[in-house]
């Protein structure tokens, strides 16, 4: 079991030795270990957790798991679940050993659709609405998170109204009212903060999911924090405040965070953090700009842009210097056995060290 000393010594060895961003290895605490030791903040941390993989997330290192996913029903009027066994399963885990934790079904992901169908009919929408308090009543769990991937916009092959914004605020209105105040009700949204009315959902809300990562392909970062020759079309700073200028208050953005990398479609096209192992033949590479590592081949160009240990530390304090709430990762199943970017999230979050 480590200390909070332990930890604190073993950094300041590291920067005694000159190095500028220590790697601080520790030993694991055993799964569901209690901490007393630790001094937590009041920062969240959202892990999104997929129907379709089978590892079971180990809530020390979260506050929050978003299942992922639900979707609007064929009938339009309630909510389907993906493989519903899987989502009892993580319930009664997480809840016989870390009751803490805030277990939400998020609905929607890429190519979800029926949203704009069902937010367009007032009927349909508070049956929708309903329903949900129906899901959160029947698997046990702590409210739902939609994903609808975009308002107005048919990009991911799904039905689109010009409507669809106007729509999406009386959808989480009537949600709000269906699922009542002690539940939650979370929303992810595309980095440039397009699409959704904030300032008219804010009443209803309790935070956002800002999915700060996708933002761009080799020869670009797809999650540069600050702007450089090689960010993508947007960073994540630029989307904070992009989210901040739309209407949301600091206290309810969360900065999204990848567990995987976007590489050439020779590998792929995405490398979770686990396989990084595997992609060889190509030097490792720190863009002190925007703060992210990526793999370049040998002209220098990148290949491939990925967080670290390291990257994700800057973010975790980028989080805490500007007073957003907290910070998400998809997904979970990206981090490697020893866990260390779901460590580096957690401990950077929520470990009080002052």
């Amino acid at each position: 079991m480590y200390t909070y000393l332990s930890v604190f010594l073993l950094v300041a060895a590291s920067f005694a030795c000159g190095d500028k961003t220590p790697e601080v290895k520790q030993i694991d605490p055993p799964v569901w270990q209690e901490k007393p030791e630790e001094v937590l903040s009041d920062k969240v941390v959202v892990a999104y957790v997929t129907s379709w993989s089978t590892v079971m997330p180990d809530p020390q290192y979260m506050t929050h798991i978003n299942y992922a996913f639900g979707h609007v029903s064929e009938s339009f009027d309630g909510v389907g679940i993906a493989n519903e066994s899987r989502l009892r399963s993580i319930v009664k885990m997480l809840k016989d050993k870390q009751a803490t934790t805030k277990i939400l079904l998020s609905i929607g992901g890429w190519g979800s659709g029926r949203f704009s169908e069902m937010a367009a009919d007032e009927k349909l929408r508070e049956s929708f609405a309903v329903d949900c308090m129906r899901v959160i009543e029947e698997y046990g769990l702590d409210g739902v998170d939609i994903d609808w991937e975009y308002p107005t916009n048919n990009v991911a092959g799904i039905s689109a109204s010009p409507d669809d914004t106007k729509n999406f605020t009386l959808m989480m209105s009537d949600i709000r009212a269906a699922i009542g105040k002690d539940k939650l009700l979370t929303l992810a949204t595309a980095a440039s903060a397009d699409y959704i009315d904030f300032r008219g959902i804010e009443p209803y809300i309790d935070f956002v999911n800002i999915m700060s990562y996708d933002m761009g392909n080799p020869p670009k970062h797809h999650a540069a924090l600050y702007n450089s020759p090689n960010a993508g079309y947007i960073t994540a700073d630029a989307a904070v405040k992009a989210h901040l200028a739309a209407g949301v208050p600091a206290q309810k953005l969360t900065m999204g965070l990848p567990f995987y990398g976007r590489g050439l479609e020779s590998m792929g096209g995405f490398v979770n953090y686990k396989d990084m192992a595997s992609v060889t033949g190509y030097t490792e590479k720190w863009d002190d700009v925007a703060k992210v590592p990526y793999l370049a081949d040998g002209s220098g160009k990148l290949v491939l842009g990925y967080e670290d240990p390291r990257s994700l530390r800057i973010k975790c304090q980028y989080i805490k210097d500007n007073g957003l709430l907290g910070g998400m990762y998809w997904d979970y199943d990206g981090d490697n056995a020893a866990g260390d970017l779901r460590r580096t999230v957690y401990e950077g979050l929520m470990l009080v060290t002052e």
